[in-house]
């Protein structure tokens, strides 16, 4: 068994400093508890009566793994602080997260239960094993035997078997026996496979009704077989998590090369401590306190379920063909700039295109981009950054087909994008083995910019193009992330792309750039400068302003600076979807500040970034796309890119896209000073419908269904 890597004194003893500082800074929200209330507006979208009954069912899927998510990746954190310094001012942070997430799961299981109510009104029946017909138990019965049962294995704890290892996220029956004619227990457990369906379809009409079962169930129905003669006592489904986050040699000194040095950090991560226990009732003591004596937890860790074991299993249901209990399909638009019948490239050398996903389809822009650049013989080189892909890796698949073709293709495919990594290796080694010059990050920095660049022979001439983008090369998530993208072929752009490449693979001491903005060198001072004018132009009576969209704000200097700002009356609007650690409304400190946070049909994902810059004119403002949200890890530990816009037709499209943000009449969540949200519920249009709208009308050529 590989050794459990647990933080190291130093890293133990800089948390606590920072923890204690940050519990003691009453003008920021702690960002733990600011991401718990992201998750508990996801958790009001399931239950919102205006939301199809399907898609409630996915928002408590996407719920259940965001908060798995926390709990892997934040939760061993407060749970150090808490068993390790009691009477401390962290110590209260754990004392308030413990019964915020125990409500959040206990009202995701009382919206279960409706939404059964409500979808077996439709035909769709999420049945228990005693709720079955005798028939119904027959069939599922055969089921079990035929295909489930010969595959399980039951491990029973005694003197000759130890207590069996738990993966993390892995379902599992804690069962109690007992032999006949004697009063000692026996535990085993019962590890449910995940490539097993986690329901069932038991029984269906011509009329499209269904009736479900989980698989828990059907196992619990039979459990009796596993153990014939014995007495079952107690059954007990449950699931544990496990910290992901374990320490690494960040100067990678130990290890051969990064890839072995994350390989190994995957393989370390089954092993980390526990840090949550989820159950379902009916509790069994006996059994709840024999698991946390072997898994070395607390009460701290432990969580009653109610419903449900693990509500991803939810996609089960959602899956089924029911178009009418779903969102209604939008149809995809191609960008007007490339809906004509010419060559891409042509098009990108005329003007600059702002891509904004997926109100603007992905596969007829950045796709087709890197597929031209795959298949024209007049291009000599691709060079990308890929962090996450999909699982089919058509992009991937295209870039292997390129180098085969003898054209040079470079691929910075990052190592460390966290819950990918394994994909990634494999990805890295396809790419390496087919002829890609394969990079795999720079270690100490995890590189976060996307970036695809394509050099290409015209005549005599050689011109290079790039898209630069706010999300990943990934045609999955594009149909449901929004994102933007700048397609452009601008001299002083694709040469600041090659500095950026010859950074990332040859280690150049680069450090200023004519247009892009690049981080860890000069993000953080650039934004701290950029609000510093918007204050000075404030002061001097010029009109300033700063919208700012993005997913996490956190950083302790940029908040310091807009608060600063404020004081000096900018009006300054912040979007931001997830964690954000600033108080906006606050008397004196922040009046100027506005928060709001988009939560609807699709993850807004985009960074946008506007300061006015003293224009009377709004558009005439400095905009930015960029990969990097405002937190610490991105501005100073990440390889990260902000990409101005210029092209006077593509600020227009932007500035609209900030207005329809902020438009009064879009439905958001506005932020309190105390970090709690308000749902402003006199509003009637979602910003994703009012922007599917916007693009409808400004482009003509449809394609496609998202």
């Amino acid at each position: 068994m590989s050794k459990k890597k647990l933080p190291s004194k130093k890293s133990k003893s800089k948390i606590y400093k920072w923890a204690t500082k940050m519990a003691q800074n009453q003008e920021q929200v702690d960002r733990d508890l600011s991401l718990l209330e992201f998750n508990k507006r996801v958790l009001e979208q399931a239950c919102d009566p205006t939301v199809p009954l399907l898609e409630r069912l996915r928002f408590l899927s996407i719920f259940h793994n965001n908060m798995n998510e926390f709990f892997m990746k934040r939760m061993w954190i407060s749970r150090y602080l808490f068993l390790n310094h009691p009477g401390s001012e962290t110590q209260k942070k754990m004392q308030n997260i413990k019964p915020f997430v125990q409500s959040l799961f206990d009202r995701a299981g009382q919206e279960l239960e409706n939404l059964k109510v409500q979808l077996g009104k439709e035909g769709i029946h999420i049945l228990n094993w005693k709720d079955l017909t005798n028939k119904e138990k027959e069939k599922m019965t055969k089921v079990f035997l035929d295909n489930i049962f010969p595959v399980l294995t039951p491990l029973s704890v005694d003197q000759s078997h130890p207590f069996p290892h738990i993966s993390t996220l892995s379902n599992s029956l804690a069962i109690a026996l007992r032999y006949p004619n004697s009063s000692e227990k026996v535990f085993s457990r019962l590890k449910i496979p995940t490539f097993f369906p986690r329901f069932y379809r038991c029984s269906s009409t011509p009329t499209g009704e269904s009736r479900w079962v989980s698989l828990i169930d059907i196992i619990t129905g039979n459990l009796a077989k596993f153990y014939p003669q014995m007495e079952i006592e107690a059954v007990m489904p449950f699931r544990i998590i496990r910290n992901i986050e374990i320490e690494m040699d960040q100067d990678g000194k130990e290890y051969e090369s990064l890839l072995t040095m994350i390989s190994q950090n995957v393989k370390d991560r089954r092993f980390g401590e526990v840090v949550k226990l989820e159950y379902l009732p009916p509790e069994n003591k006996w059994l709840l306190n024999l698991l946390m004596d072997e898994l070395d937890i607390y009460d701290c860790d432990v969580y009653p379920m109610s419903a449900i074991l693990d509500f991803t299993s939810l996609d089960e249901i959602y899956k089924i063909n029911r178009k009418e209990l779903k969102f209604e399909r939008w149809p995809q638009v191609t960008a007007l700039e490339l809906s004509q019948d010419h060559n891409i490239f042509d098009c990108i050398s005329q003007k600059d295109i702002l891509l904004h996903h997926p109100f603007e389809d992905f596969s007829t822009s950045v796709e087709d981009f890197i597929l031209a650049a795959v298949n024209d013989p007049n291009v000599l080189a691709i060079k990308m950054t890929l962090y996450r892909t999909n699982q089919e890796g058509s992009i991937i698949k295209a870039l292997i087909r390129a180098a085969e073709s003898g054209k040079q293709v470079v691929c910075l495919v990052e190592l460390q994008a966290r819950m990918d990594e394994e994909n990634n290796i494999t990805w890295a080694n396809e790419l390496e083995n087919a002829g890609c010059h394969v990079v795999y990050g720079i270690v100490g920095l995890k590189t976060h910019c996307k970036v695809a660049f394509a050099v290409r022979k015209e005549g005599t001439k050689i011109r290079s193009y790039a898209h630069l983008g706010t999300g990943n090369y990934n045609s999955q998530t594009a149909k449901f992330y929004t994102d933007m993208g700048l397609l452009t072929a601008r001299k002083d752009v694709t040469e600041d792309v090659i500095d950026l490449f010859n950074y990332i693979t040859g280690r150049s001491l680069k450090s200023d750039y004519k247009k892009l903005i690049v981080a860890p060198m000069q993000l953080k001072s650039f934004f701290l400068k950029a609000i510093e004018q918007e204050a000075k132009n404030a002061k001097d009576g010029k009109p300033s302003r700063i919208i700012i969209k993005c997913n996490n704000l956190e950083d302790h200097d940029v908040v310091e600076a807009l608060y600063k700002a404020s004081q000096v009356g900018v009006k300054i609007d912040l979007i931001i979807r997830s964690i954000c650690t600033i108080r906006p409304g606050v008397a004196v400190l922040s009046e100027n500040i506005k928060v709001c946070s988009i939560v609807d049909r699709m993850l807004e994902h985009s960074r946008l970034f506007y300061f006015q810059s003293g224009k009377e004119d709004p558009v005439e403002g400095k905009m930015y796309i960029g990969s990097a949200d405002l937190m610490y890890r991105n501005l100073t530990n990440r390889v990260e890119l902000l990409t101005p816009i210029e092209d006077l037709e593509a600020k227009h499209e932007y500035y609209d896209v900030l207005k329809v943000y902020l438009d009064r009449d879009i439905q958001t969540w506005e932020m309190n000073t105390d970090g709690s949200y308000t749902r402003s519920t006199e509003k009637s249009i979602p910003s994703q419908r009012a922007l599917f709208n916007y693009y409808k009308s400004q482009n003509t050529l449809k394609r496609g269904d998202q």
